[in-house]
């Protein structure tokens, strides 16, 4: 039977505890938003399928705990991430202080060439923002990478976001990039989730 899709891709949420990566990949995925705040236990993921340069892509989004006693077990799943998305609260001046932190745990567990995604979340509270816009969209110019403000209560460049790191991995895989060939060397497996079949992703050092 032909998949679904053309493409899997899986990507990783980092960033420190309550900057609402959780709500971030409900939004995405279910189009929901949970007002009670539920701390992540170790990590999670969702799905979600979207049409990119008309090809079908599966996402695989995976959420991880930010506080550091599930450091060990979070940073296990940065190899094979083909896609890391940091996000900070721009009410909370230390979560986008240790977005540094973050970038360096990258470099230290992620694959070479993963793709990165800035993000700075619950910008529907403006009258609380303590991080500037352009003092991330300076930091994302020193990486290189994009960035977005988004704010998974009211939606706003949820889609945009995640939709523009699909397409820059999707862009890549065209390419002859070493890394890129690492990644396709991989194998699935089926497992139980809530009572339903889904398929991960298992990448082959």
């Amino acid at each position: 039977m032909a998949k679904a899709y053309d493409h899997l891709f899986k990507l990783l949420l980092i960033g420190d505890s309550g900057v609402g990566k959780t709500c971030l990949i409900i939004r995405f995925a279910e189009d929901n938003f949970n007002h009670t705040y539920i701390s992540t236990i170790g990590i999670d993921f969702k799905i979600r399928t979207v049409d990119i340069e008309g090809k079908k892509i599966k996402l695989q989004v995976w959420d991880t705990a930010g506080q550091e006693r599930f450091k060990t077990i979070t940073t296990a799943y940065y190899r094979g991430a083909m896609g890391i998305i940091l996000v900070y609260d721009i009410t909370d001046e230390k979560s986008f202080e240790n977005i540094q932190n973050w970038m360096k745990s990258i470099k230290e567990n992620a694959s070479a060439g993963v793709e990165r995604l800035l993000l700075g979340n619950k910008c529907d509270m403006e009258a609380k923002r303590k991080v500037q816009k352009e003092q991330a969209d300076k930091l994302a110019r020193e990486h290189g990478i994009r960035f977005f403000e988004t704010s998974a209560k009211s939606s706003m460049n949820v889609d945009e976001a995640f939709s523009s790191l699909a397409r820059d991995i999707l862009l890549k895989s065209g390419k002859s990039y070493p890394e890129y060939r690492k990644f396709q060397e991989r194998r699935t497996l089926i497992v139980l989730v809530s009572g339903k079949q889904q398929e991960l992703v298992l990448f082959i050092q």
